[in-house]
Order: structure tokens, then sequence, then C-alpha cells
């Protein structure tokens, strides 16, 4: 018999990091190569981790509810190997995992890149990291050296005037210093007392990726803020007099989203600044129009991805945004639903939200709200008339745009949608 481990996998592009949901197994269970044997979340998706091995479960190592970093032991299993395997193999594998990995001490490039796991664990228990030895390559720390000073009970403690952590990035060429400030706030959580009658939520692996990423957008992206209203008087008549016959046609709802979605992607064309990325030494303009849109569940909200939508009509679109809404509220999601966005808009008018401020899609380099259309009395011609209005709310990235183009993209934006109208658009 020969002892394999099955580690956190990457599930996705820029992903760091899962959090076990679930476990679909135990320990004694037997399972195939690809047997499912956890549900991970990472970054807002739920996905379930298939095993690289057929054999049993040995043990289970991380807790549900735990989140690993990208490589980092989920449990082992026991396979039938031992006549390919040489025997060296499982007495060097018992060395490995009994003692501390040897690193060259003079190598130290890696020691403040933390991983999401390492900060929780030393922030719970005000552990200094400046004074942690990690075993790490490049002297990075690890959350098993973190385990082992809890077990010594010999832990460094944190002042939290002079301690200054770097978070782990999204993307590998980007090595900014979380501020001292955010570490602070995070080392002292306030201990809140709870009264008769109080509900206590327990927070859900979801609910977790979605604070965290939010987090992490604030604290890397210094975030600006720019709105402009739209006159859809001529959108809304459109859509309304085609909204049945599509409806009878394709078999789902014609909504105004598609067509916010349309006249943005078409902006992005004529501004491909807008849909860049930071990435510390460089911006990188993407090629490809990735729009994500937010989906809402009762306790979670998903990011999904419509592909090269400037590829797409509005009837294209429409039935993007239907499917992949499906998917969401049926929890079929998939990694690959969830990658490569580009730029989001957000339909918070869904919510009769007329006024927001979005936080960035990190890493993106913006996202575009759009607000609930209401009448407004507005003056046409010298006259006062009511008209269909919705406020376009967007929030960027200043380290990547600047006023003057944000302006202009939505200037644009808004010149699309009044000219949108039986006459100049076409659903197909």
């Amino acid at each position: 018999m020969a002892i394999e481990k099955i580690l956190m996998p990457q599930l996705g592009e820029s992903v760091t990091e899962g959090t076990i949901g679930r476990w679909l197994v135990s320990v004694g269970d037997t399972v195939k190569k690809y047997d499912p044997i956890a549900e991970v979340t990472t970054d807002k998706v739920n996905s379930e981790v298939p095993s690289s091995f057929t054999g049993k479960i040995k043990e289970i190592v991380a807790a549900e509810g735990e989140t690993l970093a990208v490589g980092e032991l989920m449990c082992l299993i026991e396979t039938e190997d031992a006549q390919t395997a040489p025997e060296t193999t499982q007495a060097e594998e018992a060395t490995t995992t009994s003692k501390p990995v040897q690193t060259d001490e003079g190598d130290q490039s890696m020691k403040k890149r933390y991983s999401p796991a390492v900060l929780r664990l030393a922030q719970e228990h005000n552990i200094d990291l400046e004074q942690v030895t990690g075993t790490g390559k490049g002297g990075r720390i690890t959350r098993k050296d973190i385990l082992a000073l809890l077990e010594s009970g010999k832990m460094p403690k944190a002042q939290a005037t002079t301690s200054e952590v770097t978070a782990e990035q999204t993307t590998p060429s980007v090595e900014a210093q979380a501020p001292k400030v955010a570490q602070q706030e995070a080392v002292s959580q306030p201990a809140i007392q709870t009264a008769q009658g109080d509900v206590e939520i327990p927070v859900s692996g979801v609910r977790r990726a979605i604070a965290n990423n939010m987090v992490k957008s604030k604290h890397e992206a210094p975030h600006a803020w720019t709105m402009v209203e739209v006159d859809v008087t001529d959108l809304v008549n459109y859509r309304n007099k085609v909204k049945a016959d599509f409806k009878n046609k394709e078999g789902f709802s014609l909504t105004f989203l598609p067509f916010f979605i349309k006249a943005t992607v078409e902006a992005l064309r004529e501004f491909p600044r807008i849909n860049s990325m930071w990435a510390g030494d460089k911006i990188i303009e993407k090629k490809d129009i990735n729009i994500s849109i937010a989906v809402a569940t009762e306790d979670a909200l998903y990011v999904p991805v419509i592909k090269n939508a400037d590829e797409l009509s509005i009837k294209g679109i429409a039935k993007k945004v239907h499917e992949l809404a499906g998917k969401v509220r049926a929890g079929k999601l998939s990694p690959d639903d969830m990658q490569g966005g580009t730029f989001t808009v957000n339909n918070t008018g869904s919510f009769g939200s007329v006024l927001s401020q979005p936080i960035i899609n990190y890493p993106q380099a913006a996202i575009l709200s759009v607000e609930a259309i209401v009448k407004r009395p507005m003056i046409v011609n010298g006259m006062i008339a009511a008209r269909d209005m919705v406020n376009l709310c967007m929030s960027l990235d200043h380290r990547v745009l600047d006023g003057l183009i944000a302006g202009r993209f939505l200037a644009r934006v808004k010149e699309i949608l009044e000219n949108m109208n039986e006459t100049n658009t076409s659903i197909y």
C-alpha cells in the first residue's frame, strides 16, 4: 500500500485558496479516481474536487469550513501502488510530513508573501509573523509553521503599532502591501456581545469568499465614482412593444439588462482602456470583452461571465443571461462559468435602487451599476414631459482609469442607449 496526498487544486485563474464547504467522503471510504470527494468554495462558486487516485480515504486533514491555499493538503488516501512505487518513496514521504522542509536561510524573497490561511491564523492568535521563521520556498511561512507554533505554545505576539503584513495577491505580478490600518483592524476585531433574542448566523463558505473579495478590492483598488442619467424612453417603448412576441418565439423573457449590456460592450470596443486590469508594474488591456453579471440568491451573490459579449446580438446576450441565472439558482455553476470576466454590469435597478456605489470586481478596473428606470418630469424642447430615466453609476480603479476617460465612456454608453429604438436597433 502507498499513501498519497490530495492537495487543494487551483480551480480557476487567479484563485489562491479554497474553502472546504462539505466533505463527500469519510475516513475508510473507498473511492475511484475522479470520484468527487469534497465541495470547495472559491471566489463565489462551489465546485466538486475529484479524487486523483483510486483507493481508501486514510485521513481527512482539513475540516469543513477551513480555508486552504492552493497546494495545501486536503486529505490522505491509501492506494494499491506498492509494486510500482519504490520502498524509499514511502520513507521519504514520511520524512517530509514529519519534519519541516529545509530551506535556504539566505533566500527570504517570499518571507512576506502570506496566504489567507496563514493571515487568518496569525490574526486569530495575535502572532507576529515578522518573528516567525518560514520553512516554505524563499522563507515563506506556511500554515504548518503556524500550527507547529500553536502546538508548542511559543507564539511571538504581534504589536499592533508595528506589525505590517503583505496579503497574498490574486495575480502573481502584483506585490502590494496591505495597509497597516487594515492589519491592525483585522488583529483587533471587537468582541461583540450578544443579548437575549439575538440570532447568530454562521458564515458560510460562499459568504466568507464574498467578504474576502470585497475587502481585498477596497484595500487594493483606490475607488473613484461617477454617474450619468440617461433618457431611455424610446428604449422602454421599443422593448415593451416586442417583449410578448419575443417570449412566444424564444421561450424566455426579454428584460432591459441585455440592452444595457449591448450598449456597454459597444462602448468598451471604442474605449478599450476601460476593459483593463492593474498588474503592479503594468496595465493589462484585455482583448476579449467578457461581461461579468451579478446574480443574487437568497443568501449570496454570484458573478458568472458572458464570454465574448461583443460578438453577441441582444437576443444572444439575453439568452446567456437567462442560462447563467438559471445555473445560479439551480446550483449548477461551473468554475468556467465564473472565469475570465473583464468588466462587470450590475443590475441593481431590479431591486428598485436608483443610486448606488458598487465595489469593483477585483482585479477588473471598473464596474457599472444599472439603476431602476423611473418616470421623471424632464424639460424636452422647452416643455415639461414625463420621461423614462435611469441612472448609470460607475466605480473605477483610479490606478488604471482617470475621470476623463471614464466620463467619455459613460457619455458614449448614454448616447447609444438614448438612440436605441425600433428604427435603429435590431434584437437579432
